[in-house]
């Protein structure tokens, strides 16, 4: 855990809107350790997507671009490296399983087709060879038939099957870092519970290092060591698993977890965070959820809080613990 494969040194990533430059991701700092599954979370909006995209850079030009910070992979500053080198770690070193498979699958090739291009594409094989690994693929992942699928068409597999698919491509070249972007969120519970367990057993046996973005909390106490939470573009609390989810400090993870059904409690309605998470760019100064939040005094609208780092590896974004921050330094 002391070796650190993917850093993200003060992120930001704007888009151009008329005149405007407006940051969908402000100032950015996350660590994954090798062998570590890490957990993005937060509502729809929050910037975790445009994070994991400008990771690969996949941000479209214009109107987009990383504006400033550092993605360090294994040392290499991924921001600044040529297009032609980035090509190379995209799909070899550093893959992504996206959201829904049918914008990522090409509906005009096969599933063989695509699987042994991802292959050929980083590894001298002859398309022989790499029929074989992506056929060895498609069973590594749990689907029967194998034979048959990579002769089938994407819409003629069911929405698992394609997930699996996605997952058998990204692993095809056993890369380093694996970023998964709600890999699970189209999927019924049974086959979510199937693809985590895939997962998992890839991190295991591998030791790849997982990104997993999700707004799914009972899925990061599922499968993630560490969580990193973020609102309106910036990360307002970081921590252990199960120390965010025993005792979050930042009212709005506190609100995420109060809005999770309590099996033991009979619930007429369930809790829902008051108001909507704002625009990008549309909030100057203060805190960016101080509108929202039940705690918020007066300096929470005009003073921009700090990532404080609290005890035991913690971080929060939250005035509430500046005093309890000040007295530890």
């Amino acid at each position: 855990m002391d070796n650190i494969v993917l850093q993200l040194k003060d992120l930001q990533t704007t888009f151009q809107s008329g005149r405007k430059s407006v940051p969908a991701v402000d100032g950015v700092s996350i660590q994954l350790h090798k062998g570590e599954v890490v957990g993005i979370v937060g509502e729809s909006g929050c910037g975790k997507s445009v994070t994991s995209l400008s990771i690969m850079r996949l941000i479209p030009s214009p109107p987009g671009k990383i504006s400033r910070g550092e993605i360090l992979f294994n040392g290499e500053n991924l921001v600044t490296v040529s297009n032609k080198r980035m090509k190379k770690i995209r799909g070899k070193e550093i893959s992504m399983i996206f959201q829904e498979p049918m914008t990522s699958l090409n509906p005009l090739f096969t599933i063989g087709n695509q699987l042994i291009e991802a292959i050929r594409n980083h590894n001298n094989l002859s398309k022989k060879e790499a029929l074989e690994k992506a056929i060895q693929l498609v069973e590594m992942v749990g689907i029967p038939r194998a034979r048959e699928i990579v002769e089938s068409y994407p819409h003629q597999l069911s929405g698992g099957m394609r997930q699996r698919i996605m997952i058998a491509m990204a692993m095809s070249c056993d890369p380093e870092v694996l970023i998964a972007d709600e890999p699970t969120t189209a999927l019924d519970v049974t086959i979510q519970a199937q693809i985590l367990d895939l997962m998992r057993e890839l991190n295991r046996e591998k030791g790849t290092a997982i990104l997993f973005i999700t707004h799914d909390l009972g899925v990061v106490a599922d499968i993630c060591n560490r969580v990193v939470v973020m609102y309106a573009g910036q990360v307002v609390e970081e921590g252990s698993t199960r120390m965010i989810l025993k005792d979050p400090k930042h009212p709005y993870t506190q609100g995420l977890i109060r809005s999770l059904p309590n099996m033991a409690e009979k619930q007429q309605t369930l809790y829902s965070i008051p108001g909507t998470v704002p625009q990008p760019g549309s909030i100057e100064n203060g805190c960016r959820f101080a509108d929202r939040c039940e705690f918020a005094f007066d300096a929470c609208f005009f003073e921009d809080p700090a990532l404080l780092n609290l005890e035991e590896g913690r971080a929060c974004r939250c005035l509430l613990y500046k005093e309890e921050q000040e007295s530890v330094g």
